[in-house]
């Protein structure tokens, strides 16, 4: 289900990448929480995303992927990582700096390769974002070969 309670298919798989074998090393309910005190350099002003000097929606994107991150991070088999394919997010109200925001992950599917998060990002006891992070398990190497990089 999606946040507002209507349903929508997510695509299976990305074609771009390998099928890496796992013995389920994930299960639906890992969580983790990020913190993050906003600042300057978090607004929309500072990134680009706009011209208002609050947090802006790109740094609660990033914030939010890396409580999924975190949430998986001691679960990943030896040579593995998992990208971002991705992301909904519905961005709800303004975060003025120096405020202190909480983003929180939690596994809430796991599908061969595919991982699915609820994500939820509060600052006081108010919804600030919440939504849906599509993360896919690869093989690290393998991957950033393809992308024409080195490790």
């Amino acid at each position: 289900m999606l946040p507002g309670g209507s349903a929508q298919a997510w695509p299976a798989r990305h074609p771009a990448h390998r099928l890496v074998t796992m013995q389920e090393p994930f299960s639906p309910g890992s969580t983790a929480r990020v913190e993050l005190i906003v600042t300057d350099a978090d607004t929309a002003q500072a990134i680009g995303s706009g011209d208002v000097p609050v947090l802006g929606t790109p740094r609660i994107l990033a914030l939010a992927e890396a409580a999924t991150v975190a949430a998986i991070a001691r679960q990943l088999p030896d040579g593995t990582t998992t990208v971002g394919v991705r992301i909904e997010l519905d961005h709800r109200a303004a975060t003025p700096v120096g405020r202190t925001v909480v983003a929180r992950a939690r596994l809430t599917e796991v599908d061969g390769r595919r991982l699915l998060f609820a994500i939820s990002v509060t600052e006081g006891g108010s919804t600030v974002a919440e939504g849906r992070v599509e993360r896919l398990l690869v093989d690290r190497q393998r991957f950033i070969e393809r992308a024409g990089g080195s490790s």
